[in-house]
């Protein structure tokens, strides 16, 4: 059976970049991805924030432009779901769709999914009034009400796109300010769609087949009051996709992957990258610099077990 040099888990940006470099190095390097390369870009409506686009670009174009160059250079997709992972044994053993793939070094690019409020009715009315993608559903809720959970830069700049189609906007903030980049909450407080409730807490979903109303509370005074709408959109933060990993590698108390500065793990030719890693900032062009570093990081590892095999053949 032929080994990847490379094999990358998950297909957002990190992922992606660590493909380009792996494949200009003339390894082979493999991808598998759940869905469709590009992770959490693919449902973000407009980038702003990543250099050579001036007027920026939509997250969908940057993250198909990104896919195509890795794949120029060589980068073989596989689709499905890890069902078993081996990454102590020499080469690394990775089982998708029933089929094991082999490998000389991993990287997990496995990224994060939307955290939930965990609050009666979320789970009810998802799809029937409640979503965590604006790009995806915004459309459906022309000229309603809505209401947003979550005032991070994630949620705002979601809930500006949702603007453009909804009649108005709530956004409930647990925090007793918004927490987006300054530019971001600037663009909010002067659309005259949006009502801010800081410092409250959303308790409930309700409705009969859809949603039709939310109940928050203040914090501070414990009122509680309902309000009436259309839907629910939640940004409110990411949980990493570890679960596969636990008891593998080395994670913070969330769950993030522990690495050095190198993007290697606990793991001798293991590395970590993107959104998936414990680190500060989470950010399309942070993601693009952990995959460079990861892809070198490998070359290296590589070139080291070369050299072994030459001194003991």
């Amino acid at each position: 059976m032929s080994i990847y040099d490379i094999l990358i888990l998950g297909g957002g940006p990190a992922g992606l970049t660590a493909a380009i470099y792996g494949g200009r190095s003339q390894l082979r390097v493999g991808m598998i991805e759940r869905l469709m390369p590009g992770g959490q870009v693919m449902s973000t409506d407009w980038v702003e924030n990543y250099p050579g686009f001036e007027d920026g670009i939509a997250g969908i174009d940057l993250a198909q432009k990104m896919e195509k160059q890795a794949v120029k250079f060589g980068l073989e997709i596989s689709s499905g779901v890890i069902e078993n992972i081996k990454l102590q044994t020499n080469p690394k053993k990775i089982t998708v769709n029933g089929k094991e793939l082999l490998a000389k070094t991993v990287i997990v690019a496995t990224g994060s999914d939307p955290k939930l409020l965990n609050v009666p009715g979320e789970k009810e009315f998802k799809g029937k009034g409640v979503s965590y993608c604006a790009t995806c559903d915004a459309p459906f809720f022309k000229d309603k009400d809505v209401i947003v959970v979550g005032g991070g830069s994630s949620g705002i700049q979601e809930s500006l796109y949702l603007s453009r189609f909804v009649r108005s906007i709530q956004l409930v903030e647990f925090l007793d300010h918004l927490n987006a980049e300054p530019i971001l909450q600037k663009r909010a407080h002067e659309n005259p769609k949006y009502t801010f409730h800081l410092n409250h807490q959303l308790l409930s979903i309700d409705g009969n087949q859809k949603v039709e109303s939310v109940t928050i509370e203040n914090r501070k005074t414990k009122e509680q009051k309902t309000l009436k709408t259309d839907g629910v959109f939640i940004w409110i933060g990411f949980n990493p996709n570890t679960k596969f990993l636990e008891g593998t590698l080395d994670m913070n108390p969330e769950g993030y992957i522990t690495t050095n500065e190198e993007m290697e793990t606990s793991i001798e030719g293991v590395f970590a990258v993107g959104d998936v890693r414990d680190k500060r900032v989470r950010q399309i062009t942070t993601a693009v610099g952990d995959g460079t570093i990861a892809a070198q990081s490998a070359l290296k590892t590589l070139e080291s077990m070369e050299q072994s095999e030459e001194l003991n053949p």
